[in-house]
Order: structure tokens, then sequence, then C-alpha cells
């Protein structure tokens, strides 16, 4: 089969297993290969923040009236937090089965290993601030969101924003003025994704980058230390991944494998570049172009998605929490459980938009729940494996509800989402 015969996720593969015998067996050189990585994320920061304020804005100015607008983002923010809440349950119980923290021993000699408090928004040592959370969403200028990525604060500008037009809309003086704001996003968001859309297919090249870079400077050894950690871990976003498509089977009414097929494409984009921010304009393009999604819900729904619904991220919060707790010897106690459930909950929709967000939401969850953070430096060597398995969780969980809430808006057109793809 000649490559550019390839589809773009059998690519990413190719660059993955690249990428890993170049780590392995030239790790000099992988090293050096670090800038492509680098070129790679700088260049979808620079696209994502106006492609998440563009296409909410269009989202929101092409709903027919406010009370639609409304209904669609009260079912959306209630089946994230839904989710979210399940994810995080399903991750401690799949820790709890499996018990990856047994015979695990974490404990070092000195003082407990703490993330530097520079990099992390929230103190490790004090527990999760819903004020504090509410009161960040709103940005000080649309300008500082915009250079420091934060998605959630770019939502929330771009909402508001789109609310203000429809509102204006209503004046029939102005309409005609309008007109002309709305084409102006809407013609802004087709450049932004064909912008992106050739970002993308540079991801091939950046997951080898990526990969080699990381094998290269630790080897594997991480991964054989706490290999019971990532196949618990692996195990649980399997079995999340069936639970899409039981949603689908049985509150859309609809066949999962057409999803599940032509997700494909940018759930690869999302495992090479662990980067749901990277793959949000594939994964609009496939929702809207090949499983059938109105415009309306996929400009608007997805980058709220990907600013809130952090399923993989929550899952691995769980897992993790009874991991560290397991490798102490302790019992954790009904109470304990609920403030895990709580602070991973909202852990993992204020870790939205972070790098390495586990990272820093981890110390946050065990602190919650009195759980020694010694050993904690172990998840340095294999977050990057991790991040790659949320990801694509996180953004298939993004896309599953998109898709459940346009059938339930009956503005899901079923004849594409069953329709063959072309290049299949």
């Amino acid at each position: 089969m000649k490559l550019k015969k390839l589809k773009l996720w059998h690519k990413v593969i190719l660059g993955l297993i690249l990428g890993v015998l170049i780590g392995l067996y030239l790790p000099g050189y992988a090293v050096k290969l670090q800038f492509i990585g680098d070129v790679f994320m700088k260049a979808i920061k620079v696209v994502v923040g106006p492609l998440v304020f563009f296409s909410l804005v269009m989202g929101v100015t092409s709903a027919t009236d406010t009370e639609s607008l409304g209904r669609v983002g009260i079912k959306a923010v209630v089946a994230f937090l839904v989710t979210t809440t399940f994810a995080v349950i399903f991750g401690l119980a799949t820790g709890i089965i499996f018990e990856p923290g047994k015979n695990v021993s974490l404990v070092t000699e000195g003082p407990a290993v703490i993330i530097d408090s520079n990099s992390c928004p929230i103190e490790s040592n004090k527990k999760f601030c819903i004020i504090q959370f509410l009161s960040d969403i709103v940005p000080a200028s649309l300008t500082q969101a915009m250079l420091d990525g934060n998605v959630l604060q770019i939502v929330f500008v771009a909402i508001f924003t789109g609310v203000a037009i429809n509102k204006l809309g209503r004046d029939p003086k102005i309409q005609r003025e309008i007109k002309k704001v709305k084409d102006f996003f809407i013609a802004g968001n087709r450049v932004l994704m064909r912008m992106i859309s050739m970002v993308v297919e540079f991801s091939p090249y950046a997951a080898c980058a990526l990969i080699a870079t990381m094998v290269g400077e630790k080897g594997l050894d991480p991964l054989i230390g706490v290999s019971k950690l990532i196949f618990a871990v692996a195990i649980a976003m399997v079995l999340q991944y069936i639970v899409f498509g039981f949603m689908i089977k049985y509150i859309a009414k609809l066949s999962p494998l057409p999803f599940y097929k032509k997700s494909l494409e940018y759930q690869a984009v999302a495992f090479a570049t662990s980067s749901s921010k990277a793959s949000l304009g594939k994964t609009m393009e496939v929702c809207r172009e090949k499983l059938g999604i109105s415009e309306p819900s996929t400009s608007f729904l997805l980058p709220l998605g990907t600013s809130i619904n952090m399923d993989g991220l929550a899952i691995n919060l769980g897992i993790t929490a009874i991991f560290f707790a397991q490798s102490f010897g302790m019992v954790l106690t009904f109470q304990d459980y609920m403030v895990i459930i709580l602070t991973a909950t909202l852990g993992s929709m204020g870790g939205a938009g972070i790098p390495s967000a586990s990272l820093i939401m981890t110390p946050l969850v065990l602190s919650s729940a009195n759980i020694p953070l010694d050993g904690i430096a172990i998840l340095f060597g294999i977050d990057r494996i991790l991040d790659m398995m949320r990801t694509v969780i996180n953004i298939t969980g993004d896309a599953t509800i998109t898709l459940l809430i346009d059938a339930s808006e009956k503005t899901l057109d079923t004849e594409k989402y069953y329709e063959e793809s072309k290049d299949e």
C-alpha cells in the first residue's frame, strides 16, 4: 500500500512505532527530535484558542432561539457532570478490583515529594476551592485567556459574546449589521478549521518525535515498574469506551459500530499528541461530515466538552488514589470515597486545558483523603503513556455526548451516520 493512500490514523500509528524504535536504538538522536514535537504543539496552541472562540460564538449565534440554546446547554452540562462523576466511580471500582498498589512500596526517606507549587494553579496541600474555581472562569481579559490557553475562560467569553449578538439581532434596525457579524464568525471559523487541519496533517511526524524523545530519555523502565497501574488504567479506559457504545445504543437508539469505526481518525490524533485541543479540529470534522451531527451542536458542544468534560482524567484520578492508598496499606472509609469522588470530579473539570493535568490534580485528590504523597514522583515517568489513553477517552466522551444531545434535539442526520465513508 502506498504511503499517500494511508489514512491519517494509520500514519500516526506508524509514527508511534517508529518513534519507539528510534528511542530504544538511537536514543542520542531521539532527544534531538524533541523540537519537532515542540513546534507541532506550539502550532496547535496558536490556532486552538481562536478556534474554540469562533466555533462557540458561531454555535451560539446559529441557535434558532435562546430557549433552544439554554436547553442544549443545560443538557450538556448535566451530561458532562454525570459522566465525569461515574468515570471517577468507575476508576475507583477498577482500582479496588485489580489492586494495582498491592505489594508496591512508595515510602521514601526524608520529606514527601510535593509538586512545585509554582507549576500548580492550586496549592497541593489545600482542598479544592469551588468558589475560586468559579471565579477563575471569568478572565481579566480575552487576550490574556488566549495567551494562557485557558479554554474555560475562552468558553465563557465566547458564550457571553454569542448571547449578546443574539440579543442585538432582535433589533430590526441593526439586523443587517448583526448578520455581517455572524458571517464574520462563520468565515473565521472556516479559516481556523482549515489551519488546524493543515497542522494535524503533520501529526504523524510529531507523534514519532514525541514518543522517541520520551523513550530515548527514560527507556521502558518506568512502564515496567508500575505495570499494574498502567494495566488497571488501560482496563478502565477500555470499559469506559464500551460504556460509550451502550449509551449510543440505548439512549440514542443507534448502532455504535459506525461511531467506533469513524472515530478512529480523531482518536489517533488524540493518542499521539495527548491533547484534546490538538484533536479538536479533526473531531469536529468527523462529527460534522461523517457522524451526521449538526453544525450548531458540533460548534457549540465539542469546544464546551473540551473545556469541562474529562472522563479519562477522572478515571485516572480515581485509580491513582486507590493505587496510593493500597501502597501505604490504608483502608479507606465511605467518607474518604465520597471526598475522592467530589474532588476528582471537580479536579478533572478544573484540570481541562492544563498540561499534564493529572500531575497537578493528583496531589489535590490524595491530600483531600489524607493519603500520603510520598513516591508521587513515580507518576512523572509514566504520565505520558497514561495521558495518551486519557486523551482518547476525553475526546471520545465529548463526541459521544454531542451525538446523544444532537439526537435528542432531532437534528442528527442518521443517513450520514450510517453512510460508509468514501475513503474506507
